[in-house]
C-alpha cells in the first residue's frame, strides 16, 4: 500500500513586485509534486503584479487582494487560509531551486515535523551568488538560531499543526521568532542536505537593518536569556568580520 502524501501549502505575499512575482509563481506551479496547495496574499498592488497573478489564477488554490498592516499581517492572512499538512512560505523574489525540490525534500523521510535545507542566493538578474554566509546546521533545534538566522524561511517546511500566527509586535523579523516557537514543539527535525530555495538578495536601508538588528536581538535575549544572547553576539561579530575578510582576500 502506497504512502499517502502530504499536502504542502504554499502561501507567496506580495506587493508592487511585478518585476519577480512570475519567476515565483512558475517555481510553485511546475513543481513535480502533486499535492500543493498555492495561496497568494496580494496587498492591493497597482504596478501591474495583480495582470500577472490573474494569467495563471486558475491554477492557484486561494488568492486575495486587499490592504494590509504590513507583510508579517498578510503572512497571517495566508496561514488562516491554508489546510495543508505543511506550510511553507515562498515570497515575491524566491523561489523553489528545482522543478522536482518539494518532491525531494518529502521523499528524504517519512513525517518529519520540519524539514529543511540549504538557500541559494541570486541577484535581480537571476545570477547565482552562492551559497548563503549563514550555512543551515547538520542538525536543526529551536536554539540553532543562537548565532543568528542559520535556516531561511523559503527553505523550512514545518507541519502546519505546530505553527501559530506572527507576533505582530516585530515589524521585520518576526519570522525568526514564528520558526523558534515551531522547533520548539518539533519532534523529528530533518535535514534533507540539497538546496531547496533560491533567494533574491534585495538591499534594506540601515535604518531598517538596525531596526532588524534590534528586533533579533530583542528575540534572541527572550529564548536563550541577556547574558547568553550578549555573548553570541560577539561570537557573530567575529564570524561576520572574518567572513568580509576572507572574502575580500578571495576577491582580491
Amino acid at each position: 500500500m502506497a504512502a499517502i502524501k502530504p499536502t504542502l501549502s504554499v502561501i507567496t505575499v506580495v506587493y508592487n513586485n511585478v518585476r519577480n512575482i512570475e519567476a515565483t509563481m512558475l517555481s510553485v506551479l511546475n513543481q513535480t509534486y502533486p499535492d500543493i496547495e498555492y495561496i497568494i496574499i496580494d496587498g492591493l498592488s497597482t504596478d501591474g503584479t495583480l495582470e500577472v497573478i490573474n494569467k495563471y489564477k486558475s491554477r492557484v488554490a486561494k488568492f486575495i487582494s486587499e490592504k494590509d498592516k504590513g507583510i508579517y499581517d498578510a503572512m497571517n492572512k495566508g496561514l488562516a487560509m491554508a489546510t495543508g499538512d505543511y506550510v511553507i512560505f515562498m515570497n515575491s523574489g524566491d523561489e523553489f531551486y528545482a522543478t522536482d525540490t518539494v518532491a525531494r525534500v518529502f521523499a528524504s523521510a517519512p513525517d518529519a515535523d520540519i524539514y529543511y535545507g540549504e538557500t541559494e542566493m541570486i541577484d535581480a538578474g537571476g545570477q547565482s551568488l552562492g551559497q548563503r554566509r549563514h550555512k543551515a546546521p547538520d542538525q536543526f533545534n529551536w536554539r540553532s538560531f543562537k548565532y543568528g538566522m542559520s535556516v531561511s524561511h523559503q527553505a523550512i517546511y514545518i507541519r502546519r499543526a505546530l505553527t501559530e500566527p506572527y507576533d505582530s509586535r516585530y515589524q521585520l523579523s518576526a519570522d525568526i521568532d514564528w520558526i523558534i516557537r515551531a522547533a520548539k514543539k518539533a519532534k523529528k527535525i530533518v535535514n534533507v542536505h540539497r538546496y531547496v530555495a533560491r533567494y533574491l538578495v534585495g538591499g534594506m536601508s540601515k535604518s531598517r537593518h538596525r531596526h532588524s538588528l534590534t528586533e533579533r536581538f530583542n528575540i534572541m535575549k527572550r529564548y536563550y536569556g541577556l547574558v547568553s544572547t550578549v555573548i553570541n553576539h560577539f561570537v557573530i561579530a567575529f564570524n561576520l568580520g572574518w567572513y568580509w575578510l576572507k572574502n575580500k582576500r578571495t576577491n582580491d
